[in-house]
């Protein structure tokens, strides 16, 4: 804020200081005693007009001097002198402080008038914001305007109604709260440069954004419903990226082994059937004794996996012939006499009988 010393006030209170020191002297002084004190009076009241041009400028601050309304210098901070009033006057400004400006709430308190503002896809949404701003050029600030704030606030407002305007309720409370941000704040820096305010914009936050009171639960309800359907899509969407890829990964898994079997299979008959050919090479050469080769291996592959007794041509012709009583399963109810039965050699089971010549 400008700091503005109120010069004509001063005059007001010197004149009315002057005539007041008149009357005084009219009536306790009069001829040569009169004579003498006026002088001295000039001068003191002189010496007290002339200091009136000291003034001091704060770190932080600048002080414009005018000269007969126009700017003439700047001053910096430290003490410093301007000729008195009406000649010269003095604004101080703060260049480093940070000003607030709240636009739709005032102390905590929400101002409906200003945050009420009507979105994109025609809802009503409270929309309150605060923002901060300095003062870059002192000049402009002073001259240009006759009320700043007011105009740093209008276009606030203005800024802020085209933004929300141009978005769907959900995006202003939730999605696009930062864009919102920044596009006020470049629509109002845009704004306070075209009317040369001397204002720079350092902050704009964007309070709570909520519906009217009237729908205010409705709407949470409707929001919460939402964020609801969205963390379910999520948990689906995890589910899916978690089965999908080890389904795949089974998937190629089994299309190896198969391709691994078909490539086994393939090699297999290739040489069974290369063995098959070699074979009837053989055959076709000389087929009894090919015959009689491939018989003896078919009777070594058959013979060790099967029950054999071997006899005499005598015992043969005494024997009569046997069951395959290991064919058959023995009772759990009596496994002593089966026991027995194993024992006893009339009873031992053979599929094959093979005689034996003397």
């Amino acid at each position: 804020m400008a700091h503005r010393y109120d010069e004509p006030q001063f005059d007001q209170k010197l004149g009315q200081f002057f005539q007041q020191a008149e009357e005084w002297l009219k009536r306790n002084f009069h001829g040569q005693h009169l004579t003498r004190i006026v002088p001295i009076a000039v001068i003191v009241v002189a010496v007290a007009w002339l200091a009136t041009g000291v003034y001091k400028v704060d770190p932080g601050h600048v002080g414009v001097v005018r000269t007969f309304g126009k700017e003439t210098k700047r001053t910096g901070p430290g003490l410093n002198y301007r000729y008195p009033y009406p000649f010269q006057r003095v604004d101080v400004v703060s260049l480093a402080e940070v000003r607030r400006i709240e636009v739709g709430i005032r102390a905590g308190q929400r101002i409906s008038e200003e945050s009420m503002m009507l979105t994109g896809d025609e809802n009503i949404v409270e929309a309150p914001m605060v923002v901060q701003y300095r003062v870059a050029d002192p000049s402009k600030y002073l001259f240009r305007l006759r009320d700043p704030e007011g105009t740093l606030r209008g276009a606030i407002e203005v800024s802020l109604r085209s933004a929300v305007g141009s978005m769907t309720i959900d995006q202003v409370m939730i999605e696009e709260r930062a864009k919102v941000q920044e596009d006020t704040r470049a629509f109002v820096q845009k704004y306070m440069d075209d009317y040369q305010s001397g204002i720079s914009i350092t902050e704009v936050r964007l309070q709570a954004a909520d519906p009217p009171d009237q729908v205010r639960d409705a709407f949470h309800d409707v929001v919460r419903a939402r964020e609801d359907r969205e963390k379910l899509i999520n948990q689906a969407r995890g589910y899916q990226a978690d089965v999908l890829p080890r389904a795949r990964g089974e998937g190629q898994k089994i299309l190896r082994e198969a391709e691994g079997y078909q490539e086994e299979r393939v090699l297999l008959a290739r040489g069974e059937a290369a063995r098959f050919l070699s074979v009837l090479a053989e055959y076709q050469n000389a087929r009894e004794v090919t015959r009689g080769r491939l018989h003896l291996e078919t009777v070594e592959k058959i013979l060790p996996n099967i029950d054999k007794v071997i006899m005499g041509g005598d015992v043969t012709e005494r024997m009569l012939p046997l069951l395959p009583i290991t064919a058959v399963q023995p009772s759990a109810a009596a496994p002593t006499a089966s026991a027995a039965a194993t024992t006893d050699p009339r009873t031992v089971a053979a599929p094959m009988l093979i005689r034996r010549s003397n």
